[in-house]
C-alpha cells in the first residue's frame, strides 16, 4: 500500500524528490517482507533479530559489492558469460553468509536455510534498486512507467532468484558445519554449482528462447540476414513462441529450485 501511494502521489504531482522513495520501496518490498517473516516466526537463541537484519544488510551489500569487482575484472562477453555470473555471485553471497555467521555457537540446517535466504533476498534488493534507477533513465529523459515494470517484474520474480538459490546454499553449508567451524564437503560443493547454473540459467533464458525459436521456426531469409550481420524481424508466430519458451524456462528453473530447497528442508535433521 505504501508502494502503490508513492506511485500515485509521483504520477499526480510529478515530484521527482518521490522517484528515491519509489525505487527503494518497490525495491525491498518482497525481500523486506521476508525479513518481516522472519522477525516473527523464526527466533531462537542463535538466529536473533540483529543476526537477520546483518544477513540481510551486511550480506547483501557486501554480495552486489563483491560481484561487482569480480565481474568487471574476470567476465568479458562470451557465450559462457552467464555461467561466470552464477559462479561469482553465487560464491561471493556463499562468502558473505560464512563471514557474518563465523560465530555462531551451533549451526542447525534449517537456520542456515533462513539466514542464507535474508542474505540472498538482501543481495536482490539492492539489485533490483540499481535495475529500476537504471530503467529510471532513457535516452528520452525519465521514464517512470519503465521503472515501475522493472520493480514489479523483479518483485514477483524475487522468491524463485536470490533468496531461492542462497537458502539451499546456506542449509548445505550448516549442514556441513554443523558442529563448529567451517567444513568442506562434497554436498556443499554439488549445492553450488546447482544453484550456479540455475541461476546461469536464469540470466540467459531469454537468449536460449531466442535460439530455440529461431532453430524450430526460422526461415531462409532471416537466416540470410543473421549471416549479414542483421537482426531479422520476428513473425508473429516466433514472438508467441518466443514467449511460450522464455516463460516455460523461467518456470522449469523456478521448480527446480524450489524442488532442491524442499528436499533440504526436509532433509534437514535439526
Amino acid at each position: 500500500m505504501l508502494w502503490l501511494a508513492s506511485l500515485l502521489v509521483t504520477l499526480l504531482t510529478a515530484n521527482t524528490n518521490l522517484v528515491p522513495t519509489l525505487i527503494l520501496l518497490g525495491s525491498f518490498l518482497v525481500p523486506v517482507t521476508f525479513v518481516a517473516w522472519s522477525f516473527e516466526h523464526w527466533r531462537d537463541e542463535h538466529v536473533t533479530t540483529e543476526l537477520v537484519v546483518s544477513a540481510f544488510v551486511a550480506g547483501g551489500v557486501l554480495g552486489v559489492l563483491g560481484a561487482s569487482l569480480l565481474e568487471s575484472y574476470l567476465l568479458h562477453p562470451s557465450p559462457l558469460l552467464f555461467v561466470g555470473v552464477g559462479l561469482i555471485e553465487e560464491a561471493v553471497k556463499l562468502a558473505a553468509l560464512i563471514y557474518l555467521t563465523r560465530r555462531l555457537p551451533r549451526r542447525h540446517v534449517k537456520d542456515g536455510i533462513v539466514l542464507g535466504a535474508a542474505v540472498g533476498f538482501g543481495f536482490a534488493a539492492f539489485e533490483s534498486a540499481g535495475y529500476a534507477f537504471n530503467a529510471l533513465l532513457t535516452v528520452r529523459g525519465l521514464s517512470l512507467h519503465a521503472l515501475v515494470e522493472s520493480e514489479v517484474i523483479r518483485g514477483l520474480l524475487a522468491p524463485v532468484g536470490h533468496g531461492l538459490w542462497t537458502a539451499i546454499l546456506g542449509g548445505f553449508l550448516f549442514r556441513a558445519s554443523r558442529g563448529g567451524a567451517f567444513r568442506y564437503s562434497t554436498g556443499l560443493l554439488v549445492a553450488y554449482l546447482w544453484v550456479s547454473l540455475l541461476h546461469a540459467l536464469w540470466d540467459s533464458m531469454n537468449g536460449i528462447a531466442v535460439a530455440v525459436t529461431f532453430l524450430l521456426t526460422g526461415t531462409p531469409w532471416q537466416y540470410k540476414l543473421l549471416e549479414y550481420g542483421y537482426m531479422p524481424q520476428p513473425t508473429e508466430e516466433q514472438v508467441h513462441l518466443f514467449t511460450v519458451l522464455s516463460i516455460s524456462g523461467l518456470a522449469l528453473v523456478s521448480a527446480l529450485g524450489i524442488s532442491t530447497l524442499v528436499l533440504t528442508w526436509r532433509g534437514a535433521r535439526e
